[in-house]
């Protein structure tokens, strides 16, 4: 099977804080074991550069760097490669600004913040961003919040926002797991990046 092949960059950013919680205040998010594997997966399934997992909470750091340095090791790279492969491309930082000056070290260029959430009015969809990038040849960072979405001050600087996942329930029931949601994502955006 061929690899996946980007045109430009594709980063992912899950983000724990500060994010919303259910009454919309301010809150960071704990970081769950199954956000770490399944994302991890879907990232490097799809091509994606780096997978950062942000949180400004350094008992949350000590927890992710135990689970990603047991799958680092001997013992855990030996009993699943696979995992162990997945996972290789995931990093911890603080602060979304910290995942941001990281791409733009590696890419040398300012990455372009893109925002996504169930709630969020989109200004385009994959195609048009994908476009964008591509023209600009500009890495793309896609930011997603956890909790009840990412702060108005984190979608208010972005540079893109893309539309939300629409429901074909008749009821307009809408709330997918943010795994699912990176999942149909980057799918889309890699459909849109893949080189021809």
């Amino acid at each position: 099977m061929a690899s996946v092949k980007l045109r430009v960059p594709l980063y992912v950013g899950l983000v724990h804080g500060p994010v919303r919680d259910k009454a919309g205040s301010e809150v960071t998010t704990s970081v769950t074991n199954l956000d770490i594997h399944d994302i991890s997966r879907t990232c490097r399934t799809f091509g994606v550069s780096r997978y950062f997992l942000i949180t400004p909470l350094q008992i949350q750091h000590e927890l992710v760097n135990r689970i990603l340095g047991h799958w680092e090791s001997d013992k855990g790279s030996l009993y699943n490669p696979d995992r162990s492969d997945a996972l290789a491309s995931t990093e911890l930082v603080n602060t979304i600004a910290d995942a941001q000056s990281a791409i733009e070290k590696l890419e040398r260029k300012k990455p372009l913040t893109v925002v996504t959430g169930a709630q969020l009015q989109g200004h385009g969809d994959e195609n048009a961003l994908a476009q964008k990038a591509i023209l600009d040849q500009t890495p793309i960072l896609l930011l997603f919040g956890t909790g009840w979405g990412l702060l108005a001050s984190t979608t208010d600087q972005a540079d893109f926002r893309l539309g939300p996942i629409t429901s074909c329930a008749q009821d307009d029931y809408n709330h997918l797991s943010v795994r699912s949601a990176v999942a149909i994502y980057v799918d889309r955006l890699a459909r849109s990046l893949c080189s021809p």
